[in-house]
């Protein structure tokens, strides 16, 4: 089986590639909800001290204000978990942010199941869904370190808002020093024959563990990973699609509304395909540690293997 590299926490890339931008840019300020420590905004606030904001636990004004430095010609990233940064404040992200296009980041850590035992109120799978639903707004889910800083650099020059989900623990590393990010593109990770598993951010790299385990047994998975939610790159969904002919999503969050309901309405319209949603299953998550959950959801390298072979059986 191919060994994977462990790369860094995409939230210590987050510190130190927003810091590195403010370095060459002088419009780029953080705007934190108390949680400094944890999302490593505290690299940013050590290099810039000055353009460090300290909003506490108040996140519905963090996002408010984020919205008004940008309308001064700022470029805000938000510094926050994934709970605080979607749910509590999403009347501001929807008026203030989304509707009028406002060139804010937000750029929050401690997405989906591994949030290091956080507790149930700090874990939020529906976020993909809520954000790709809303105008203007791009989603982006980086892979791995080397893939979360091409994202970060890309967020800053890009005009408009932004969503960026990133991991709060190291995960393997998938790309190298080579890859290149571009908005809407998705990229195959593995080419294969029997299967196309179809998968976003931190996934992937257990995707590509299932891949591995299936090889083993006889199935050819062909990999594909969609690093930009929205917009989406149906061609390439497509062409993966019609290589196999059999599609299965795979994302650490639910299926309802997030990668594989994006996968499933593209295909829909473009090339009508079965599709199966490895994913939550409308539920609400328990807390405990990463791997442990993602073992009891069905998220780790083995259980997506397992599940895969289950549907395939399926016929």
């Amino acid at each position: 089986m191919t060994t994977m590299t462990m790369g860094r926490p995409q939230r210590e890339v987050f510190g130190e590639t927003v810091a590195a931008l403010a370095n060459d840019d002088p419009r780029v300020v953080v705007v934190d909800g108390d949680v400094g420590s944890s999302t490593r905004a505290d690299i940013f606030e050590k290099a810039h001290p000055d353009r460090y904001l300290q909003m506490g636990i108040a996140e519905q004004n963090m996002l408010g204000v984020a919205a008004g430095l940008a309308t001064m010609g700022l470029v805000p990233f938000i510094s926050t978990f994934v709970a605080f940064a979607v749910v509590r404040p999403l009347d501001q992200v929807r008026v203030l942010i989304a509707q009028p296009s406002a060139n804010v980041k937000i750029t929050p850590s401690y997405g989906g199941l591994s949030t290091g035992q956080t507790g149930m109120s700090h874990i939020i799978v529906d976020d993909i869904a809520i954000m790709r639903s809303l105008p203007n707004m791009a989603v982006v889910l980086p892979a791995d370190d080397t893939e979360a800083d091409e994202v970060l650099r890309w967020a800053a020059a890009h005009v408009g808002p932004v969503y960026v989900r990133l991991g709060r623990d190291a995960t393997p590393r998938v790309f190298g020093p080579d890859h290149a990010f571009r908005l809407g593109r998705a990229e195959v990770v593995r080419e294969g024959s029997d299967v196309t598993l179809i998968s976003t951010g931190g996934q992937t790299a257990r995707t590509l563990e299932a891949a591995e385990l299936l090889a083993a047994q006889g199935i050819s998975a062909h990999v594909l990973h969609v690093a930009t939610v929205k917009p989406l790159d149906i061609d390439a969904i497509v062409a993966a699609a019609g290589r196999t002919g059999r599609v299965i999503t795979v994302e650490e969050g639910t299926v309802i509304g997030g990668l594989g309901g994006a996968v499933a309405e593209a295909l829909g319209e473009h090339r009508p395909t079965r599709v199966h949603r490895i994913g939550l299953q409308d539920v609400d998550v328990q807390s405990g540690p990463n791997d442990a959950l993602l073992d009891i959801y069905g998220l780790s390298g083995a259980r997506v293997a397992e599940q895969v072979r289950r549907i395939l059986a399926q016929g």
